[in-house]
């Protein structure tokens, strides 16, 4: 596709968007106001949207809308549809075992998968409904319908029918898939603004650490009056201080929240009031990525729609089965790559005694390390995560770690012994470890 062809796509794609019919109304709402020559209409136009901050919210617009290209392209364009058939056909077989395991469920505990609540219960889930979090009924017989090891074993069956187990490159690992990944090299390229030369928001021991916070800070401030989105992602990539996340974190991903927004916020609401979902009650369960953000949002409107951009952007690739870059598919093959390339005696050894290291780091790649960290290393993954734009930082993160743990893990003698060095994580440092395994020669 040409320049000319793409940018009659993209014109075309924003003219039927919902921010195209916002900024026509902030037009016509300046056009009313402007009076003079009429030849000059234009131009007061142009000088109008851009002294209102519209000229910037429509770059961040386009800008947005070029980095899902760049995610389409490295699909091959295929949005919906996985382009390759043997993964289409796992895709198919786990989505039935979901909804075999569902229905199971609503059998053995006699629920449906959905009814109405009646009027008195509509009336008491809406007086309790900032109460929810602590006065919940019992969700413990609600078991989940599925969990890492299911989806981990679901994966290992993945097998390419074309291609003979002797051209795979990946011998030692679980998954033996030939899904290109990026090299060690290529990733310290990437992610090159992590290196020790600059100050890190998240590293202890760092000099003069007073004037580099009050710098970043500063800094920060002039980022969020800018509001531009590419701007944003520079600045975050070397971390976010705590009191500026909420607002650079909405601005890294272009969210606005209107009167539209927390209308129909209410009105989801509302369906709650009167629907009672099993899928609510499962999900309840596992909160383990909305948690976190409690942390950084107190409006509960905006923690809502942050999390469903998130999710929709990133972290739904950690549910799927997919061979898209940036899936969990994808990003397991990068652990056993990056960790085979980095520690081969420690990788090994773990696999000589059963202990393949996959079986260790796939849940914490599965739920993005939330509920394994600590809450403000967490926060400062995520920082990275949203910045670049990519979810290979949890992968890099999970092989630093087995590094960091590397004396112990080759004293074990037993898959037990390994479950239990890894177990605790809590007191891990993210930062110094993501220097450490991309900036340290091996």
């Amino acid at each position: 596709m040409d320049m000319d062809d793409f940018t009659l796509k993209l014109t075309n794609e924003l003219r039927v968007s919902p921010f195209y019919n916002e900024l026509k109304s902030k037009a016509k709402e300046l056009v009313c106001r402007t009076s003079g020559d009429v030849s000059q209409l234009k131009m007061n136009i142009h000088e109008g949207l851009a002294k209102s901050g519209w000229k910037r919210l429509l770059q961040n617009e386009v800008y947005c809308r070029l980095l899902e290209r760049v995610d389409a392209a490295s699909q091959n364009g295929v949005h919906i549809k996985e382009p390759l058939a043997y993964i289409r056909r796992a895709q198919a077989s786990w989505e039935k075992r979901i909804l075999k395991s569902l229905n199971s469920m609503c059998t053995e505990m006699s629920v449906p998968l959905a009814r109405k609540r009646p009027i008195p219960e509509q009336k008491e889930i809406r007086s309790n409904w900032n109460k929810l979090g602590v006065d919940e009924t019992d969700l413990s017989l609600f078991r989940p319908v599925y969990g890492p090891k299911d989806f981990l074993d679901m994966l290992t069956l993945l097998k390419n029918p074309n291609l003979a187990s002797e051209q795979l490159c990946n011998f030692w690992g679980l998954l033996q898939l030939p899904f290109p990944v990026k090299s060690l090299q290529q990733l310290r390229q990437e992610f090159c603004e992590m290196t020790p030369r600059w100050s890190q928001v998240g590293v202890d021991g760092c000099s003069h650490t007073d004037i580099f916070d009050a710098e970043r800070v500063g800094l920060g401030q002039k980022v969020m009056a800018a509001d531009n989105i590419a701007l944003c992602q520079q600045y975050s990539r070397r971390g976010i201080p705590p009191s500026l996340r909420m607002q650079l974190w909405l601005q890294n991903v272009g969210l606005r929240i209107t009167d539209s927004d927390r209308l129909r916020y209410e009105q989801l609401k509302m369906h709650v009031f009167k629907h009672d979902l099993l899928v609510d009650k499962l999900i309840y369960k596992v909160q383990y990525e909305i948690a976190p953000l409690c942390f950084v949002f107190e409006d509960p409107v905006t923690l809502y729609y942050f999390f469903r951009e998130i999710y929709t952007r990133h972290f739904f690739r950690l549910h799927t089965i997919s061979s898209h870059p940036q899936g969990i598919v994808s990003l397991s093959v990068l652990f056993e790559s990056l960790l085979q390339a980095c520690q081969p005696q420690l990788f090994y050894h773990l696999r000589q005694m059963g202990a393949q290291p996959l079986r260790i780091a796939f849940k914490w790649l599965m739920r993005a390390f939330s509920g394994y960290l600590a809450s403000d290393q967490l926060l400062l993954l995520w920082d990275r995560v949203l910045a670049y734009n990519s979810l290979e930082p949890l992968a890099v993160l999970a092989v630093a770690i087995f590094a960091f743990r590397r004396v112990n893990l080759l004293e074990t003698s037993s898959y037990a012994a390994v479950e239990a060095v890894m177990a605790d994580i809590t007191t891990i440092r993210v930062i110094p470890l993501l220097q450490a395994i991309l900036l340290t020669e091996h």
